[in-house]
């Protein structure tokens, strides 16, 4: 039976942007449904939401999104939830030159960067996009928009999400939806991010050359401000 409630969908919510967005959704009274693949850490943000605001339901999924039937499958088991916002978040970096970049990373990387983020948006704006109020949000980055040197790859897969969730806000708009596709470009947020880029246990954020640093509450206020 599909529930009269309404839900955000939070990709990636097992840390970083994704995991502080949820609690700033259930700040506003939105119920949720976070998915990622670290269960206890999907479970641990559960507890905190839940304990400032009760009477939300928050919905664990786990599921690696890099392989491509997660993605669908997890699309496919929210069939009896409705929705109002997705967020998709889940996504990582490189930092290598491309003639030493570990292929097997690359490879992983371009399926969550790019596939999935098509894969479930598509499969959102098939379902939703006549639903007045409905929007989807894609995590985008600073390197979206220019080159760093050291992560050429990383920054090609940012440049699609943006130049993909520009396209396909002017092509909601243009064919009268009710449903508006917005894109968020975060610079460096001290996140696990850095640490999966650069294959290292500690990362100092503050000997970035190429972002401005901003912290990672900044980015939570600012996906929470996207009407």
């Amino acid at each position: 039976m599909r529930s009269t409630k309404k839900y955000t969908v939070i990709t990636g919510a097992s840390s970083g942007i994704g995991y502080e967005t949820a609690k700033a959704f259930a700040e506003r009274g939105k119920n949720l449904i976070v998915a990622a693949r670290r269960k206890s850490k999907l479970e641990r943000l559960k507890h905190e939401i839940l304990e400032r605001h009760p009477t939300l339901d928050v919905v664990i999924r786990t599921v690696d999104l890099s392989a491509l039937e997660g993605a669908y499958q997890f699309y496919s088991g929210l069939k009896d939830f409705q929705l109002e916002t997705w967020v998709n978040n889940a996504g990582f970096g490189n930092y290598d030159s491309v003639a030493h970049q570990a292929l097997e990373k690359i490879d992983t990387m371009l399926r969550l960067n790019i596939e999935a983020i098509t894969i479930l948006s598509s499969l959102f704006v098939r379902d939703y996009k006549d639903v007045s109020g409905t929007q989807l949000i894609n995590l985008s980055s600073c390197g979206g928009y220019t080159i760093v040197p050291t992560a050429v790859t990383y920054c090609a897969t940012k440049f699609y999400v943006s130049t993909f969730t520009e396209g396909l806000a002017w092509e909601l708009i243009e064919s009268g939806a009710g449903m508006r596709a917005k894109v968020l470009a975060p610079a460096a947020a001290q996140t696990e991010f850095g640490k999966k880029a650069n294959n290292v246990e500690q990362y100092d954020y503050d000997i970035i050359e190429h972002y401005t640093h901003i912290d990672i509450n900044f980015w939570r206020d600012e996906i929470c401000k996207i009407k």
